[in-house]
């Protein structure tokens, strides 16, 4: 899946948060978001999920235009920070309760989620309210890829994480991204970005200012 933004700004209570920002987002890549908090990451990152609607300039997904005919890009997976889940529920309640809502995935498509972001079958049946900070960010990774989006976006995946966590999300974002997917994450942690990215933006006063390679 294709995202194309042109000339998109955004002004939120007289303040600028994006400024003419244009850039198209490709098949078979991870694009890594940094910079300062409040450079305007998440803003971009709302924009392409059409959860904010642009003062001026598009954002174009496989060709169509959001808030024309459509409202928000198809077959999406997100994670915003902070994702809250029902605390009497365990992880697999949560995400078969998701799951009804589309009709597209089934139990095994949920649990091969949960193996991609790390989380061991007793995890799955435990109440989310006994989740560590940790596995409620793995939960919120798996609700975003456990029906196999074209477009995933994700806002800060890696608080929380471990090390070792992150290099089995880099290695399941990998397999996605092989298979089509179109991955934008944005982070504040350069480190987890050079992990996880194949191309690197770094962000600042809601432009993007620089595109780099990973080291």
């Amino acid at each position: 899946m294709t995202v194309e933004l042109v000339d998109v700004s955004k002004t939120i209570h007289h303040i600028q948060v994006l400024k003419n920002v244009s850039f198209k987002f490709e098949n078979h890549q991870i694009y890594g978001l940094t910079g300062r908090n409040g450079s305007g990451k998440t803003m971009l990152i709302r924009a392409i999920a059409g959860l904010l609607v642009p003062t001026s300039g598009k954002v174009i997904v496989d060709n169509q235009t959001l808030h024309d005919k459509i409202d928000f890009p198809p077959d999406i997976g997100i994670t915003i920070e902070n994702t809250s889940f029902p605390n009497d529920l365990s992880g697999l309640e949560n995400l078969l309760a998701l799951s009804k809502i589309k009709k597209i995935a089934t139990i095994n498509d949920i649990k091969d989620a949960f193996h991609d972001v790390g989380l061991s079958e007793e995890n799955w049946n435990t109440k989310v309210a006994h989740y560590s900070l940790g596995m409620r960010q793995k939960l919120s990774i798996a609700q975003a890829i456990f029906e196999k989006p074209k477009l995933l976006l994700l806002d800060e995946p890696t608080n929380g994480l471990d090390e070792e966590s992150t290099w089995i999300l880099r290695k399941s974002l990998k397999k996605m991204s092989d298979g089509g997917t179109t991955i934008i994450i944005a982070s504040h942690d350069k480190d987890d970005i050079n992990l996880l990215s194949n191309v690197i933006l770094r962000i600042s006063n809601g432009q993007i200012v620089d595109k780099v390679m990973p080291d």
